[in-house]
Formats: structure tokens, C-alpha cells, sequence
């Protein structure tokens, strides 16, 4: 041990000491590359710090080889200059490869920065999400429709790029499908993964559309692989949906100008459907309306002892008609704010189990 430290001792201290320093300096070059190298060895992480970084280094190595070709004239210089500069040269390609990889279509880019940037979802994960859907944009013709009421199957979940999309059940309009929401929400969630079935409602491009597809079972074998993207598509799909009620909400309101929440169970009597037995009993209730009303014969006073002679009863005349609620003249759908295709409750106002709700005024009084 004391030959190897006192080896170390020597060539750490007694080292030859230099015969004579040079009265010149180096060239420019030499001066120039330490500057780059001095640059690039303050770049930072990351994509682009990688960029600084061996952008600034594969310069100044370059310099070094210009140094050692005409001053230092030495070939070791020029050789490990030149590795060092092809070294930093190929990583810089390696990184503009990896960024073009990375590089998503701008309709991608832009779904990116709508919905999954503000819940910070990887892009990592999200190119996975691309991938599923094969990144392919299909797109609609204006008045083409995406589905058909009764006939096209549920196999895919589809979600709107570009345009609108007007929803239709039985020749009645519905709501709306504007941009980044997804035009096939609901009857993705009332289905099964092994389930089977058709469109209830009908789809119809109003303007020209773009629209991206994730076929069913691709989709749901993704979401049964990953956990996070299962979840994020439950509250992507949670959300629209309720983005749809709220649409049909819109749309709904009373004969006296109040918007009803279709949540409330107070609806359940005016659009749901009503039993057989129910509407006898209206019927019945209907004729025992229609009646005439027999007052209840008055109690003579005690103390009269005599009778008054009988008179001829009075000529039959018609009794009085019951009185009825007046239909009060559909709310003005620009006051409202609607359009002529808005649900008035009043249209259901015959509804058998809907006489109890339409005496109310309002959501409170029902619900008192």
C-alpha cells in the first residue's frame, strides 16, 4: 500500500513541469468552441432541453475539429473532435424521429387540448385512445344521416369533430349534437358489452360534419385493459349524457310559461304511461262531472205547524254547466326563448294522472 500511495504522491506532485509556456494564445477557434461547450453544458431537461443541449455541444465539437485541422495540427484532436461532433449529430436526429413520431393530426391535436389536456390525460395514454379509433376522421354531407330510428345497429361510439347533428324520434325533434361531444352516448351506456341493439332515435348531419368512430369491441377491450382509460371514458360519457337531459330540459315547459325539470317525479304522471285501469276511472270520473249537482234538501224550522199548499213544480231548465279550467294560449316561444318544435305539458294535459299535477303552479307546491 505505502508503494502504490507514494507512486500516486509522485505523479500527483512531481509531475515534469513544463520547460516553457507559449507566448501566443490559441486561435480563435479554440476560444469559440470552449464558448459553445460552455452553452451546451447549461441546457436543461426535456425535449428541447435535449435540443439545446446537443445542439450547443455537436457546434462546439465541430469548432475543436477546425482547431485541431489548422493550428493544433494534431490527428488525436481532430479524431475525438470528430467522434464527439457525430455522436451529438445522431442524437439530434434521433430526437427530431421521436417528435415526428409524436406528432399528432391537427384534428387530434385540437380533441387533445378540448377534453383530455384540461383533466391532464397523458399523451402517452391518449395516443392510445387515437390508436383504438385507427386515427381516422369520417366525415357527414349536410341532411346525411348517421343513424336510423329502428334500423342501424349499436357497434360503435362516435363523437363530433365539426358541425351539428340534429336528433329526431318519430319526425320529432329532440336536441342537438354540437362539437366535441359524443353523438352516440346514451345508447353506448344502455347496452351490455355482450348486448346487441338498435338506434331508438335518428341521426341527421345538418351542416357538413367530421366525426370519429371507435368500433364497440375494440373499444371495450381497451377499456377492459386500462383501468384509467375505462375511467375516463365513464366521466367523459357520464357528463354528455347529462349534457343531453339538460337539452331535453330545455325544451320542456309548462302551459304557463314554467320549465320543468324532467328529473322531477311530477313528470312521471304526464309522459309516462298510463294504465288501462286508470283511464276507466277517469272515464267514470269524467260522467260523474258532467252530472247535474243536486243541492241537499233544507231542514224545515220546528216551529211551523203548517204546510204551504204544493205549487207546480218550476219548468225543467238546463243546470248549470260545471265549471271548467280555461286552456290557457301557448307561452310566445320568443319570450321563452324556444322554438316551434318546444313540448308544452298543456298537450298532455288529457293524460290520464296528469289532472293533479296541472292544478299546481309550480315545481314547489307539487313537491309540498
Amino acid at each position: 500500500m505505502s508503494t502504490n500511495g507514494s507512486s500516486v504522491g509522485q505523479l500527483l506532485w512531481q509531475a515534469p513541469v513544463c520547460a516553457g509556456w507559449k507566448q501566443d494564445l490559441e486561435g480563435a477557434l479554440y476560444h469559440l468552441a470552449n464558448c459553445f461547450l460552455l452553452l451546451g453544458f447549461m441546457g436543461g431537461s426535456g425535449v428541447y432541453g435535449c435540443f439545446y443541449l446537443f445542439g450547443f455541444l455537436g457546434t462546439g465539437y465541430l469548432c475543436c475539429v477546425l482547431w485541431g485541422w489548422f493550428h493544433a495540427c494534431g490527428l488525436d484532436v481532430v479524431l475525438w473532435s470528430f467522434l464527439l461532433t457525430t455522436a451529438c449529430v445522431l442524437q439530434l436526429a434521433h430526437l427530431v424521429y421521436r417528435l415526428r413520431e409524436d406528432t399528432l393530426p391537427e384534428e387530434f391535436e385540437l380533441l387533445y387540448k378540448k377534453l383530455c389536456l384540461p383533466l391532464q390525460v397523458p399523451l402517452q395514454t391518449y395516443k392510445e385512445i387515437v390508436h383504438c379509433c385507427e386515427g381516422q376522421v369520417l366525415t357527414l354531407a349536410a341532411e346525411q344521416t348517421y343513424a336510423v330510428e329502428g334500423e342501424t345497429p349499436i357497434n360503435r361510439l362516435s363523437l363530433l369533430l365539426a358541425g351539428r347533428v340534429r336528433v329526431s324520434q318519430d319526425g320529432q325533434f329532440l336536441h342537438y349534437i354540437f362539437p366535441y361531444q359524443f353523438m352516440d352516448s346514451p345508447e353506448w351506456e344502455s347496452l351490455q358489452p355482450s348486448e346487441e341493439g338498435v338506434f331508438q332515435v335518428t341521426l341527421t348531419a345538418e351542416t357538413a360534419c367530421s366525426y370519429i368512430s371507435w368500433p364497440r369491441k375494440s373499444l371495450h377491450l381497451l377499456l377492459a385493459r386500462e383501468r384509467y382509460i375505462s375511467r375516463l371514458f365513464s366521466a367523459l360519457l357520464g357528463y354528455d349524457i347529462s349534457e343531453k337531459l339538460y337539452a331535453l330540459n330545455d325544451k320542456l315547459f309548462a302551459k304557463f310559461g314554467l320549465r320543468f325539470d324532467i328529473r322531477l317525479p311530477s313528470l312521471y304522471h304526464v309522459l309516462g304511461p298510463a294504465a288501462p285501469e286508470t283511464g276507466a276511472e277517469s272515464e267514470k270520473d269524467d260522467e260523474e262531472v258532467h252530472e247535474p249537482a243536486v243541492s241537499p234538501p233544507q231542514a224545515m224550522p220546528t216551529s211551523v205547524q203548517h204546510t204551504p199548499p204544493c205549487s207546480p213544480p218550476p219548468a225543467a231548465t238546463d243546470p248549470p254547466a260545471p265549471p271548467s279550467w280555461a286552456r290557457m294560449s301557448r307561452p310566445d316561444s320568443s319570450v321563452l326563448g324556444e322554438d316551434s318544435t318546444s313540448l308544452v305539458l298543456e298537450d298532455f294535459e288529457e293524460v290520464s294522472g296528469s289532472e293533479s299535477f296541472m292544478d299546481y303552479r309550480s315545481d314547489g307546491e307539487y313537491m309540498r
